[in-house]
């Protein structure tokens, strides 16, 4: 038999108010009432029903997230931290797979979910501004990733540009002097754009020559797209001492190669990955990464929906998540990884 507020209240002599006062976590509750309510609660084995909490708001209780790539690594963790922030807020999250194409982002973002969610998180790829400025569900939408679109939504992103500088400027501080970048589009892709941007930045800094010989281009994320990558840099005679890749399955993949080439990481040439996935630190050589905070990420995202619900944030913020890069064996060795906790 379901356990109602009422059965909880008598339980513990109390109003039902009282109750409720304690399940919605109000703050004027004295610690001895919450926890004289908690007992009861725990006793009768009371369960809040959050649908109906929900509707009686006029909402859903659903947060929608379109993602273009679920099995990428860095967007299952990113997921994971979504998830786990909305269920603090009693939210449920209904996940969405773009696969980074325009049709299905431009069904997304147009509301095609509009009458099941209360709003929606999404990483776009090919949406241009018109796209979006277009848009006219009033479900609140907020923006992760580079792209810049100038328009009034929220928007969570790190600084690819700067990452990118810290991940080359250790490169260089090792003094290697060749520095490959994998991972550049073709195509429009911004955060591509900007880590190749970021890449040329300190390479000039360090007064390196920008050899665009050393720029290879790809038309997918994965390890694949990062073995093939480094196999036709190989294969054109080119031989860098340091590669930096767009992210770390395809920093994975180079390794990979490298290895079957005879080539060792990073005796002869130093491997940064970007995001910092989990996969990356239990190879065989761990993989140093610029590290995004996919928690804040996740955070910012949801309570940025959750404030445009309550009508607590009325103008449009771009907000500016921290990275760090981790340092690990394919840059510094087994010996100077050997202080690093992080694997």
């Amino acid at each position: 038999m379901r356990v109602s507020l009422k059965d909880v209240a008598a339980h513990a002599g109390v109003s039902i108010k009282t109750v409720s006062n304690v399940v919605n976590n109000f703050r004027h509750v004295t610690p001895a009432m919450r926890e004289r309510v908690q007992r009861s609660i725990d006793e009768l084995g009371y369960r809040p029903n959050l649908a109906a909490r929900h509707l009686r708001a006029g909402r859903t209780g659903i947060i929608a997230l379109a993602l273009p790539e679920l099995g990428n690594p860095y967007f299952a963790e990113l997921a994971a931290a979504v998830i786990d922030t909305a269920a603090e807020h009693d939210y449920t999250v209904l996940l969405d797979h773009t696969g980074g194409r325009r049709e299905q982002e431009l069904l997304v973002s147009q509301g095609f979910r509009a009458r099941v969610i209360d709003g929606l998180i999404l990483s776009p790829i090919e949406l241009e501004t018109e796209d979006l400025r277009d848009r006219t569900d009033d479900v609140p939408l907020v923006l992760l990733g580079e792209r810049d679109y100038d328009l009034p939504y929220d928007h969570i992103a790190i600084d690819n540009v700067a990452a990118a500088r810290v991940a080359v400027a250790h490169l260089v501080g090792l003094g290697r002097r060749e520095v490959a970048f994998i991972g550049a589009r073709r195509g429009r892709n911004e955060p591509a754009q900007l880590r190749v941007r970021g890449w040329r930045e300190e390479l000039t800094a360090a007064g390196l020559p920008v050899d665009e010989g050393l720029v290879a281009a790809t038309d997918g994320w994965g390890h694949a797209d990062g073995a093939t990558a480094m196999t036709r840099i190989l294969d054109s005679g080119r031989l860098p001492d340091a590669v930096f890749a767009y992210n770390d399955p395809m920093a994975i993949g180079a390794m990979r190669v490298l290895h079957s080439r005879g080539l060792r990481v990073p005796e002869d040439i130093a491997v940064v990955g970007f995001d910092d996935v989990v996969e990356g630190r239990f190879g065989a050589v761990t993989l140093t990464s610029v590290s995004p905070d996919k928690g804040a990420i996740g955070r910012l995202a949801v309570e940025s929906v959750l404030a445009r619900l309550g009508g607590a944030a009325p103008e449009a913020r771009r907000i500016w998540a921290d990275y760090r890069l981790v340092e690990r064996e394919s840059t510094l060795g087994r010996r100077g990884a050997d202080a690093d906790t992080s694997c």
